[in-house]
């Protein structure tokens, strides 16, 4: 059986990708800070739940030990924003804190699992980019910065495992609507994070996004998606949303 690691596991895109990687015949290490979460998904499809915070270089150590010698995929979905104040008027914590889950997360969990990934000698890296890291837009100058580091990252990558057993993707959703993404972006406030898919018919969901994961995972090894912009039918720019 196929293994996979899914960061972020605990809720939204990376909850959904662990069950649909799961029904798609892998075996998924559900991974995430919040244990309670990651144990009762891992119980409903078979996983193995691994608490970890992705910035932690030790946590994420102690990840690959877990993991073991061989991995054939990695989904790097931890991340999230942080506010949505002007450049000008930003705090300088909440870019620290969107870079350091975004890419030196993401970093590190690849450094990490980079030789399972090899060793399996067919291996998908996977990193949950945003249409953030390829735009900019009024108000989100930390977190297209953090994406922009992400996409940079997995573009260097490719050119760095040229000639190895590794493919790699970026996954760049637009506007999904999960539970907790807009909802921790703006502190908690649910009435701001409800605003951002006010008359949007059909925003994509979390299960839009892990369809086209697996989908990616599953094509025959020599076919690697560079690339993949993933945007509900409403939503023709970031500037651009079609509302009822």
């Amino acid at each position: 059986m196929p293994n996979a690691v899914v960061t972020g596991a605990s809720s939204g895109i990376g909850a959904a990708t662990a069950r649909a990687l799961a029904q798609a015949g892998f075996h998924v290490f559900c991974v995430a800070r919040r244990t309670e979460r990651i144990e009762a998904l891992a119980g409903e499809i078979g996983g193995t739940a691994i608490t970890c915070d992705v910035t932690d270089e030790a946590q994420v150590a102690a990840l690959a030990e877990a993991v073991g010698p061989t991995l054939d995929l990695l989904l790097n979905n931890a991340g999230g924003a942080v506010g949505t104040d002007h450049v000008a008027v930003s705090n300088a914590d909440d870019w620290r804190r969107m870079y350091e889950v975004n890419v030196i997360g993401t970093l590190l969990v690849t450094r990490a699992l980079l030789p399972a990934l090899v060793a399996s000698g067919a291996g998908t890296l996977i990193n949950l980019g945003s249409t953030a890291g390829h735009i900019t837009y009024e108000g989100g100058g930390g977190y297209t910065a953090a994406k922009h580091g992400v996409t940079a990252m997995t573009e260097t990558l490719r050119l760095e495992l040229n000639g190895q057993p590794v493919r790699v993707t970026e996954i760049a959703p637009g506007m999904v609507r999960t539970d907790e993404f807009s909802l921790n972006r703006f502190g908690g406030d649910q009435a701001k994070a409800d605003a951002i898919y006010a008359g949007v018919r059909e925003p994509l969901v979390a299960e839009d996004i892990a369809d086209a994961i697996v989908w990616v995972a599953t094509r025959p090894q020599h076919v690697n998606v560079d690339l993949m912009v993933l945007k509900p039918i409403a939503q023709a720019a970031a500037h651009k949303v079609h509302r009822e």
